[in-house]
């Protein structure tokens, strides 16, 4: 029987540690495939390319999964693998991560991390985020394994709704209290530009910002779950539609 296969993609490039532990992790239970920005590409969501042209470069592989890179973005490496590499084949799972960053609340519709699980969804491919709260590039993410291989395996056998992912994000900590099924949490970015004097003349600007929890007093939600040492999973729909919404301005179609 064949092993599932399982393409992994992510937005801190194919070289990143994060990439290499979720394969590690992986490598003995499936087949994988490593479609991945030849660069950092964080921030860049669902973004495709649609003018500049897309190379993709074969790598030495990397216990035993085929290593490819692309000059695109997170969603363009999705694309270009099933296009391109695996064209026979679906994947039996899309990965994105594992990203160094915290990809929970309003940070996942920036993150490309997700932008990867949110690709394979469109895909109808089962999907998961994985990211950790801990922004060093080279951080020991060796702890997170059992999680990461229980919700896998678990995905894999009982399969996701169609256009439902998991963005799962993990405590920058050394060990869990254990896993909290929640939803999004609700926060703002704000202080987020930054104004420099260029020596040479003018301005330029960074884009920094500091994130602020417009819930504070919510205890059902990523953000608490993060803050009180849980891994936060959240199922993201595809389906952006308000449905309450929907039903609410139907007299709109008489009235208007």
């Amino acid at each position: 029987m064949e092993r599932p296969l399982i393409l992994i993609s992510n937005d801190d490039g194919y070289d990143s540690k994060g990439i290499g532990y979720l394969t590690e992790f992986l490598h003995d239970m499936a087949d994988i495939i490593i479609c991945a920005p030849d660069g950092a590409r964080s921030g860049y969501s669902r973004a495709f390319s649609s003018v500049p042209p897309l190379y993709l470069t074969r790598h030495d592989d990397m216990m035993g999964a085929q290593v490819w890179s692309c000059n695109g973005t997170p969603v363009d490496c999705v694309k270009m693998a099933l296009s391109q590499i695996t064209p026979q084949r679906t994947p039996d799972m899309v990965l994105g991560g594992i990203n160094h960053g915290d990809n929970s609340t309003v940070n996942n519709h920036y993150s490309g991390t997700v932008g990867v699980a949110m690709e394979g969804c469109m895909k109808y491919i089962p999907s998961i985020a994985f990211s950790s709260c801990n922004y060093n590039p080279n951080a020991d993410l060796s702890h997170l394994r059992h999680y990461v291989r229980m919700i896998v395996t678990r995905v894999l056998t009982d399969g996701l709704p169609k256009g439902v992912c998991l963005n799962v994000n993990f405590p920058d900590a050394d060990s869990f209290r254990g896993l909290k099924l929640c939803r999004m949490g609700f926060g703002s970015w704000i202080n987020e530009v930054e104004v420099r004097q260029h020596p040479r003349g003018g301005k330029y600007y960074w884009m920094v910002g500091e994130y602020r929890d417009d819930e504070p007093t919510a205890t059902d939600n990523d953000r608490w779950a993060l803050n009180h040492g849980y891994v936060a999973v959240t199922p993201v729909k595809m389906d952006v539609t308000d449905y309450d919404m929907l039903n609410t301005l139907k007299h709109w179609e008489e009235q208007l």
